[in-house]
């Protein structure tokens, strides 16, 4: 690492010999068009090795109860980013919980992952994260009735670390840290919207850690996690004696999941593996020692189902917009045919973001229409 004092040191020197030296300045970053082209080649390299390798071995048996009773819910591929893959979700009979089977391997969950949150997809989802503070703050303030002044908050998954800064709007006095497998933690820390940012797997951290913690979040975390119970174990370690827990997921248990099918966003494959229903989470946590005190579904509610089930319909519809695991980029005239469409969609698209707020407003937790739900624990 450089000095701090060598800038000044130079400076100095260069006023004493009355000679300049340009500036160097930071290379600029490629566009995307360069930016793909660049990672075509090792994308080809992936995949010319099959994809049978991304995949773990099929389950016979759910892997929150144990029972042998499953049947398929859905398949589906890559709405979001057209990666190529097939995906396949199950439920237990038994306990109604979801789960992709078979589960993408480490090989996968590297390939599928990559450039999703950060690389060729940073911009857009980092866009979209920053640019939800109001949700971030509603979140946070959920634990009000429970906590009034938590001195420290672990936000597991925390990205880039958005929510924790908005949250601070709410609980000023509290030092806030993000965990995130990412190096999206390292960045909230340097920029300065966590006090300290861990990067790796929680589950290894958390013997660390041992109960030094008041709070710790999990919003929309667990339906990443290869395996959720560990680190529900996890939590009740980090935390200490009296500290909550915040659980936000999907809610398998949706209407909308069953109306909008493999077109309901928050299924979102193949990135999310487990979608566990609001009654197993809730026993599970009793059996590790919390105590629920609030469960919400209304409140965690994000109206954009209708809006993104139009989008995958126009999407589908429309010639594939560049991307390194295509073989070539597309030509002119498919590049022109996907312009034209997604013009052609935006009333759609409009009525269905003014239809996803009107149902958010009434008939979305009357009608079992809300997508996700939110749990506070205690741990005991």
């Amino acid at each position: 690492m450089r000095r701090t004092d060598e800038p000044q040191a130079q400076k100095s020197a260069s006023a004493d010999t009355a000679t300049t030296e340009p500036e160097s300045k930071p290379a600029p970053r490629p566009n995307r068009t360069e930016a793909v082209a660049t990672r075509r080649p090792a994308y080809q390299a992936d995949l010319a090795d099959g994809l049978e390798r991304f995949f773990g071995p099929r389950r016979t048996s759910c892997p929150w109860c144990g029972s042998a009773q499953l049947r398929e819910r859905l398949r589906t591929t890559d709405l979001l980013q057209h990666k190529p893959g097939r995906f396949s979700l199950d439920r237990c009979v038994e306990c109604g919980h979801v789960f992709q089977n078979p589960q993408l391997s480490a090989a996968g969950l590297e390939f599928y992952y990559r450039d999703f949150y950060d690389g060729l997809g940073e911009k857009s989802t980092g866009g979209l994260f920053a640019g939800r503070g109001r949700m971030y703050r509603r979140r946070a303030a959920s634990l009000a009735p429970h906590a009034e002044k938590p001195a420290s908050w672990l936000d597991v998954g925390t990205g880039h670390g958005h929510f924790c800064e908005a949250a601070r709007d709410v609980f000023p006095d509290t030092a806030f840290d993000g965990l995130d497998f990412t190096d999206g933690a390292e960045i909230a820390e340097r920029a300065g919207r966590v006090r300290r940012g861990y990067r790796g797997s929680f589950v290894e951290l958390a013997p660390s850690i041992a109960g030094e913690y008041d709070v710790i979040s999990m919003f929309h975390y667990l339906e990443h996690a290869a395996e959720p119970e560990p680190e529900l174990a996890a939590a009740h370690l980090a935390l200490r004696p009296g500290g909550h827990l915040l659980i936000e997921v999907p809610d398998p248990e949706s209407r909308y999941a069953r109306l909008l099918g493999r077109r309901w966003l928050p299924w979102l494959q193949p990135q999310h593996l487990h979608f566990i229903p609001a009654g197993n989470l809730r026993r599970r946590l009793d059996e590790l020692g919390f105590t629920v005190l609030a469960e919400q579904h209304a409140e965690p509610h994000d109206p954009i189902d209708l809006l993104a089930a139009t989008w995958f319909v126009a999407d589908n519809l429309a010639p594939r917009e560049d991307a390194p695991w295509h073989a070539r980029r597309p030509g002119l005239a498919s590049r022109v045919g996907r312009s034209v469409i997604v013009l052609l969609s935006i009333p759609a698209l409009a009525a269905a973001a003014l239809l996803d707020r009107l149902v958010a407003r009434g008939p979305a937790r009357r009608f079992g229409l809300t997508n996700a739900y939110r749990l506070i624990a205690r741990r005991d």
